[in-house]
């Protein structure tokens, strides 16, 4: 996005790359309620269909951004913010996930959705390499005016897969209602045979204080992993003396090692929930994001490799936070002297927690990519299963919305949390601070731990 920004508006500063970055979760956010209502009241089949046609208007209009003479960055926030509005239908997969399983099925459905997602987590950065291999002039047809390149390639792709899903919905997607215990019901989203299915307003409430615990728990775990992938670039290469091109390669090993690893986890917990129960599964995902992040703290007394500055000698261009959302390539101008050429490396004096702040050592931090990737995983699944057998057996469109809501307004704050933090006081504020917030999700879970039990158990109709 960001290259490709520069590349059709050179008028798109990093201040505008935030704007464009950040527009994806905040048409999630305003989109997953929406859909999710809609959702409680008609057929699935409706609020999916029309996401997703958003999704594929949305990726042909950033294929041909380039074509305006003018203001083609606006052009372009549209798209991305079209693009996260269409995302918004996870709320809906969710609610129906929930709605077709029993309690027992519940873990297990939800795991292998996740597992899907971090497949295609694995995947998309596999398949923009493979584009790159385009080129930025590619091929034009121009009957249509498209032109297929490097950076239109994969939003094409995108474009083609919802096609895909929307014909599935039509061929194969059928609605499908069953309660907590399993037994069917009349329809997914309108009331069911008494016979089968008692009204949930005879059975009790919702208990909205685990709702309000549970929306906390998934806001926390949303963002300190939004934390883990924003900082990942300019903590090694601050750390490291790594350039921009190894940071973003090495950086994109690990996280495709991290994806493998949830899969494996996501199908693991499955297991692991069964015998220990979802909230204890919780509590220990959290306890190992918490050391992961603990292991990140500096120790010791040896310092990164500095990059000094000289006002004399020439200038090249390095990586800074942004200031609002996200770390994003900017140009600062950053002093070399005259017989180097080279990218500048180090720890910037511009940022003066270098000059007393511990290196942070490598092994530190494959350790803790180890540890948050096993844990992300499993808080991630536990929390919206727990979410879902909380609300009960009624249509969750809505509450499913305001989870989903929550996770993408976490995606957003955590990279503005981590840019001004990391940036004006270094790892080691940045990371306590992680810890406190990680420390404050375990009280939560603490004090609501009783009430975070599924709505049947909850009312007696069925036993832990």
């Amino acid at each position: 996005i960001r290259i490709l920004t520069l590349f059709i508006d050179l008028t798109a500063d990093a201040s505008f790359l935030g704007w464009i970055i950040s527009s994806y979760s905040l048409g999630q956010m305003i989109a997953s309620p929406l859909f999710g209502l809609w959702s409680n009241y008609r057929p699935r089949r409706e609020p999916l269909l029309v996401s997703i046609a958003i999704s594929v208007a949305a990726n042909c209009l950033y294929a041909y951004v380039h074509l305006p003479t003018s203001h083609n960055k606006y052009y372009m926030l549209v798209a991305r913010a079209l693009v996260g509005f269409g995302a918004g239908n996870v709320a809906v997969v969710r609610s129906y996930i929930a709605g077709a399983t029993s309690l027992t099925e519940r873990t297990s459905a939800m795991a292998n959705t996740s597992a899907c997602q971090a497949i295609g987590f694995i995947l998309g950065p596999v398949f923009q390499t493979c584009f790159s291999l385009i080129g930025e002039k590619g091929v034009t047809w121009e009957i249509i005016d498209l032109q297929v390149n490097m950076y239109t390639a994969p939003v094409l792709l995108g474009a083609l897969l919802g096609v895909i899903n929307i014909i599935l919905i039509f061929a194969m997607f059928r609605e499908h209602q069953v309660d907590d215990i399993g037994r069917p019901c009349k329809s997914i989203n309108f009331e069911a045979e008494e016979s089968d299915y008692v009204d949930q307003d005879a059975q009790g409430n919702i208990d909205q204080v685990a709702v309000v615990a549970t929306n906390i728990l998934f806001f926390v775990i949303l963002f300190v992993f939004a934390v883990f992938e924003t900082i990942a670039t300019p903590l090694t290469m601050d750390m490291y003396s790594w350039t921009r091109k190894e940071a973003v390669f090495y950086n994109g090993i690990i996280l495709g090692a991290i994806g493998i690893e949830s899969v494996i986890v996501f199908m693991v917990v499955k297991v692991i929930s069964k015998k220990t129960g979802e909230r204890a599964t919780l509590y220990g995902g959290l306890l190992i994001i918490l050391v992961g992040f603990f292991i990140l703290l500096p120790w010791g007394k040896k310092l990164p490799n500095i990059q000094w500055e000289d006002i004399k000698n020439n200038s090249v261009p390095r990586i800074i936070f942004n200031e609002m959302f996200t770390p994003l390539w900017k140009l600062q101008t950053t002093q070399l002297p005259s017989n180097h050429t080279a990218e500048p490396t180090g720890c910037s004096v511009v940022q003066p927690w270098c000059l007393y702040t511990p290196l942070i050592h490598l092994a530190q931090y494959i350790t803790s990519d180890i540890l948050i990737g096993l844990g992300y995983p499993v808080c991630n699944v536990m929390s919206y299963t727990l979410y879902s057998k909380i609300l009960g057996p009624k249509p969750q469109g809505i509450y499913m919305g305001w989870l989903t809501a929550s996770g993408s307004g976490a995606r957003i704050l955590g990279p503005v949390f981590v840019s001004q933090i990391y940036t004006h006081f270094g790892p080691r504020w940045a990371f306590s601070l992680i810890c406190g917030i990680i420390i404050f999700s375990l009280l939560v879970l603490e004090a609501a731990y009783k009430r975070l039990t599924a709505f049947s158990v909850r009312y007696g109709m069925m036993q832990q």
